[in-house]
């Protein structure tokens, strides 16, 4: 059997008859068990934003937590993974991405929820969490957590990587011209001194660069929209009726509801990361007097993703026409530069330079991103000094790497990583979900007597035990400093 071939085989028999199932059931589970926390407590979550505090001590902000968050999952599953969606899966696949994240936003929370309860303090004063940590500690299982962190290090420190370096790669060569050797090189020699630099460094760069990036993208479709206004019913109604297989001309290559269900699925998990285990690793990291409080702003991250950023995506390919885009005619292998190629026909040619550099941004802030979820997972194996060096030389490796092959490997080896890592952890967090539930009920409590208290994970009688270590034992400092 070609590889190619077997590795498409694995990648649709892991989602046909198991993670689009998994995914979208646990989601819906949380939904129910938290009322509906997305669309009830959203508010909270946009005021947790604004008043994060920018000084924290003993960790990084609750703010920098969320643009690390940001800056793995806004990347190139925004642009040229929902290129991949529509071109795989057709306009129908946007729908089912709108759905994991819908129902993934209260996932998020409970898994980033788990990560603050159960995370440990290391030597440096900061804070290290995560699927690997909750395992351990709230499940009491080293072995299993061991499992997880080296899921996450291939997944996040090579295969996603090798996707982002990838995009970049493909969008300079069809772009510009530049040869993929090229963009290889260059992509290690500016990833280097981050990826040496640590968790902090990342959270330094990406709290100015995403913000930024992503306010330009979204200013972007924001003008498209706006000069195809009249365009917009038809391209809802193409998702719709696409996603319902009503409309056979939209069917995808793959054929039907099946490919919109499928290709949405993956693309939407790749994009948003709701249930799949990685952005709580920065979630733990964050300095906040309650576990709920990055529960909710990891959670309003996976809306800014997919609602925001990926529609955004969708509705510049779709607006263009079939000038630029055709249901199940359009190659597969278009990726980033099926997104270019719509704004250069909306806007002109003038735009191939900033959409490059957009890609650009997007993809390496990703890489940053990935290899901070990576490095955390190290710490939990024990991987130090020599060991950690040569780590992260292998990470380099892997940018280099992904540059150069084909998209639909890189792409199918990612989705095979993905869906295993998160088998792992939504297993996890379903098993420790009354700690998620007993944290939300104090903060609901909190919040309706008008206190904005700390969270005490001893003796609390909503929790279904005390919380193991000291991080958030009675009389531990306050872990959000006092107002100035």
């Amino acid at each position: 059997m070609d590889l190619q071939v077997g590795i498409d085989w694995l990648t649709n028999a892991l989602y046909s008859y198991w993670l689009v199932y998994v995914l979208v059931g646990v989601g819906l589970w949380f939904t129910v068990r938290t009322g509906c926390v997305q669309v009830r407590l959203f508010p909270a979550m946009v005021r947790q934003i604004a008043s994060s505090r920018e000084d924290a001590a003993g960790g990084i902000s609750s703010f920098q937590a969320f643009t690390v968050g940001l800056a793995s999952r806004v990347g190139t599953g925004n642009i040229a993974g929902v290129a991949v969606a529509l071109t795989l899966g057709g306009p129908g696949a946007v729908f089912w991405m709108w759905v994991v994240a819908a129902v993934g936003m209260a996932t998020a929370l409970v898994e980033a929820t788990l990560a603050q309860v159960f995370k440990v303090r290391v030597d440096d004063g900061s804070y290290r969490g995560g699927p690997a940590y909750y395992i351990h500690r709230g499940l009491r299982s080293y072995r299993w957590g061991a499992v997880f962190a080296v899921l996450l290090v291939f997944t996040f420190g090579f295969a996603f990587n090798m996707v982002q370096a990838n995009t970049i790669a493909d969008t300079l060569a069809s772009n510009h011209d530049v040869a993929v050797q090229w963009s290889a090189v260059g992509l290690m020699v500016l990833a280097a001194p981050v990826l040496f630099g640590g968790v902090r460094r990342v959270a330094r760069v990406a709290e100015v660069l995403l913000p930024i990036m992503a306010g330009a993208y979204l200013l972007l479709a924001i003008v498209i929209v706006a000069l195809n206004l009249a365009a917009l019913p038809d391209v809802v109604s193409q998702i719709l009726r696409g996603a319902f297989g009503l409309d056979s001309a939209l069917a995808g290559t793959a054929g039907g509801i099946l490919a919109a269900v499928l290709n949405g699925t993956k693309r939407g998990l790749f994009s948003n990361e709701a249930g799949m285990g990685s952005a709580p690793n920065t979630a733990a990291t964050a300095t906040v007097s309650h576990p709920v409080k990055q529960g909710l702003i990891q959670s309003l991250g996976v809306f800014v993703d997919t609602m925001l950023v990926c529609s955004a995506t969708a509705f510049i390919v779709l607006s263009a026409g079939p000038e630029v885009y055709v249901p199940g005619r359009t190659g597969a292998d278009a990726g980033a530069a099926l997104t270019s190629a719509a704004v250069a026909h909306e806007l002109g040619m003038w735009t191939t330079w900033p959409m490059t550099l957009l890609v650009f941004t997007f993809a390496f802030s990703s890489v940053l991103g990935n290899y901070s979820y990576a490095e955390i997972n190290l710490t939990y194996l024990g991987v130090r000094g020599r060991a950690l060096t040569a780590l992260r030389t292998l990470v380099l490796a892997a940018v280099g790497i992904g540059a150069l092959l084909a998209l639909a490997t890189v792409w199918a080896v990612a989705d095979i990583a993905m869906a295993l890592m998160a088998t792992v952890n939504l297993v996890a967090i379903l098993l420790l979900s009354r700690w998620a539930t007993g944290a939300l009920a104090d903060y609901r409590t909190a919040q309706r007597e008008g206190r904005d208290g700390r969270f005490v994970g001893h003796g609390n009688p909503l929790l279904p035990g005390d919380v193991p270590g000291d991080v958030w034992a009675p009389g531990a400092r306050d872990e959000e400093p006092a107002p100035a």
